[in-house]
């Protein structure tokens, strides 16, 4: 039974619903699955065959705890097959949507010394109700700029949930062919 550890970074939830889909795939499948916030984890990841990881952008940034877990667990990475999957609303734009053509899965492969076999991009959830005034502020002039909703009211989830789907069954075969 292989053994699959997923960790996530999110800042409003949306990631985390994201990488619980993929674990019930996975659990479908007949793997073995730990799931725990990457920001928390005490867990020893070479006590596991492969690794997922995603994480979420805000203001064009992924959270410092990111690379700061693959720093400190970079050589166990290195050993087993990985995956890592970026959410963020750019992705939501087609031609924009591929590990190829978003611009935060190059920005992760230039800043991670880590460089995962199976790479993946996810459209997030915009929800403005749920969101701090000042983040409610910034992010609606974000979307103005690239031609986003900016009702205050909105509430949109871009995920293709098919897609992610797809990317677990990806991670199920991560791995097998060695």
């Amino acid at each position: 039974m292989q053994r699959t550890l997923l960790l996530y970074s999110t800042v409003d939830g949306h990631t985390k619903r994201i990488i619980e889909r993929i674990r019930d795939r996975l659990e479908a499948q007949d793997h073995y699955v730990q799931l725990a916030e990457l920001e928390r984890c005490q867990l020893d990841v070479s006590q596991f065959d492969k690794v997922v990881i995603g994480a979420s952008i805000r203001y064009g940034n992924y959270r410092p705890a990111l690379f700061e877990f693959i720093r400190n667990n970079l050589v166990p990475l290195q050993q087993r097959p990985c995956a890592f999957f970026s959410v963020n609303l750019v992705a939501r734009k087609p031609g924009k949507n591929t590990p190829q053509t978003n611009a935060y899965v190059a920005k992760f492969l230039q800043q991670s010394p880590w460089q995962p076999a199976l790479l993946g991009v996810f459209a997030g959830k915009l929800n403005y109700p749920q969101y701090a005034w000042r983040d409610r502020l910034v992010i609606r002039f974000i979307m103005w700029l690239t031609k986003g909703p900016t009702a205050a009211d909105t509430v949109r989830e871009y995920t293709d949930w098919g897609k992610v789907e797809l990317f677990a069954d990806q991670v199920a075969g991560l791995g097998s062919s060695q």
